[in-house]
């Protein structure tokens, strides 16, 4: 089975690995997912992404329990969300979440998005980093983060995310901001790597890529987030699918391919404004 490669991850005073390449759930049914997670891990992935708004974390947690593989070789993550920001609240979001999922120790746990107006998010951080004190949660990170919430979380707590789960694909590549995490130790997560399916996976730049190294246009973009240093997350309930999205590691692009890509970043976003929403 191959292997899937790692990436370095803060832990406080330690560091931990996480796969480059894992699974996401958003949208995926709770009725759906124990079949996908099953399939997902019995294909190779072992980097599971859930949330508390996916109203999936009871299935995904019934998919880790009974997988064929031990629970230590799995990397789980989950995120509270914007109507439980502040210290207390994401504390009681936590101990929810960790009992849907049926776990006693948690790899990674996000902040799903800043919320600016709701002005919580140091506090909710805060939460965060008593849980990795207490034992209860490995790292902790963030999603959605613009750099000035990230500067705002070092000035006030002295501690900067693990890893920022950002929109990321090729008409939105965060060039500013993945400068800031290469320059900070921040692990750059992308979630809606293919743009949601959308035009860019029709773009005739991604189309010659693909064509080149033999393979689907969704394979060249996901080929294209681990040679640029992102951890990905792609989403399928399609066994099919699930399999093609894991079946990247037998090609790596060239520079001519990444500068072809980079050339295609628009700022097109297919989710809100993180400064905005929430």
């Amino acid at each position: 089975m191959t292997a899937v490669p790692n990436l370095s991850l803060s832990a406080g005073t330690t560091r931990i690995e996480i796969p480059q390449l894992g699974f996401g759930v958003w949208q995926v049914p709770e009725e759906e997912v124990v079949d996908a997670v099953t399939t997902a891990i019995e294909t190779g992935y072992r980097s599971i992404d859930t949330a508390r708004l996916y109203g999936n974390e009871r299935g995904t947690g019934e998919a880790i329990a009974k997988a064929s593989v031990p629970r230590e070789e799995l990397f789980v993550t989950t995120k509270v969300w914007n109507d439980d920001h502040g210290f207390d609240s994401t504390i009681a979001a936590f101990e929810g979440s960790m009992q849907r999922l049926g776990l006693e120790t948690l790899d990674l746990f996000l902040i799903h998005w800043p919320a600016p107006k709701q002005d919580k998010y140091v506090d909710t951080w805060k939460a965060l980093l008593r849980l990795r004190e207490e034992g209860r949660v490995r790292a902790v990170g963030v999603c959605n983060f613009h750099v000035p919430h990230l500067q705002r979380l070092l000035d006030e707590t002295g501690e900067l995310p693990a890893i920022n789960q950002v929109e990321l694909h090729p008409y939105l590549q965060q060039s500013e901001l993945r400068e800031f995490h290469a320059a900070n130790g921040i692990v750059t997560e992308a979630w809606s790597p293919l743009a949601s399916g959308g035009d860019v996976l029709e773009d005739e730049t991604i189309g010659k890529v693909a064509s080149k190294h033999g393979v689907t246009p969704a394979q060249a973009i996901l080929r294209w987030h681990l040679d640029i240093g992102n951890v990905v997350i792609p989403k399928s309930v399609t066994p099919s699918r699930i399999r093609e999205n894991f079946d990247v590691f037998g090609f790596r692009l060239d520079e001519e391919d990444l500068a072809a890509i980079a050339t295609l970043d628009r700022g097109h976003r297919t989710g809100p404004d993180p400064d905005a929403f929430g």
